[in-house]
């Protein structure tokens, strides 16, 4: 039998499975940066107890295996929504892996953001106080516009690490591209023909993205210019 005999009955099962990574990858990484840019500037801004509370939970879900936050979600939020409700209730794997991952995501984020932050020139806020912008103003007209072109070429490489992470979310059930490989592998017995499909999907989302993310650095270079 050919190679393509093997690969066609699972193209749709392939291309499904590339979308929901993208879905998981996407929405994890999207909420991720939100909760990042409240708590990166709270990090340093914030009352010392907020910084310390931010500080906890960057050092807890960045030291903690992903695999571990995943099964937390997915098989502690069923346990505790269970007791809560009084019924059976199943979180589904789809809500557990973007929310796991969006934590992780999170994590990383904020000290991207607060490296950032810190990196800037304190001469520019004092000048934009001479000028009588407000702390808020200052914030949002000068500080978070240059906090996140610093922060761009740390963020691109967590959008490519959440994409990475996006597979273990096989391990709850989901059928995103991991999950579908291995059991249109195992289904045919062609595995390496399967892992290489994965492989070159993998590296093809990768490259697009980079593409992209090269494309918005550029416009952003011209636009200054």
């Amino acid at each position: 039998m050919d190679t393509l005999t093997f690969i066609q009955p699972y193209i749709f099962t392939l291309l499904k499975g590339v979308l929901i990574t993208l879905e998981v990858s996407i929405s994890s990484f999207g909420i991720g940066l939100i909760m990042a840019l409240f708590m990166a500037p709270l990090s340093i801004y914030g009352s010392r107890y907020i910084q310390l509370a931010i500080k906890i939970y960057v050092d807890i879900f960045r030291g903690l295996p992903e695999l571990l936050i995943i099964f937390f979600f997915f098989y502690g939020g069923t346990v505790a929504l269970t007791n809560i409700s009084g019924s059976y209730f199943e979180v589904s794997a789809l809500a557990a892996g973007i929310g796991a991952l969006a934590i992780v995501a999170s994590a990383y984020l904020t000290e991207i953001l607060r490296a950032a932050l810190l990196s800037l020139d304190k001469g520019q806020l004092e000048a934009s106080y001479a000028f009588g912008f407000t702390p808020l103003q200052t914030f949002r007209l000068i500080v978070l516009p240059q906090s996140i072109k610093l922060a761009a070429p740390g963020m691109a490489n967590q959008w490519l690490v959440s994409l990475k992470e996006s597979a273990l979310v096989s391990v709850i059930g989901l059928e995103e591209l991991m999950r579908v490989t291995v059991v249109s592998a195992g289904s045919t017995q062609q595995h390496l023909l399967f892992y290489t499909i994965a492989a070159a999907l993998y590296l093809l989302i990768s490259y697009i993205s980079q593409v992209i993310i090269n494309s918005m650095q550029l416009g952003s270079q011209l636009g200054r210019g």
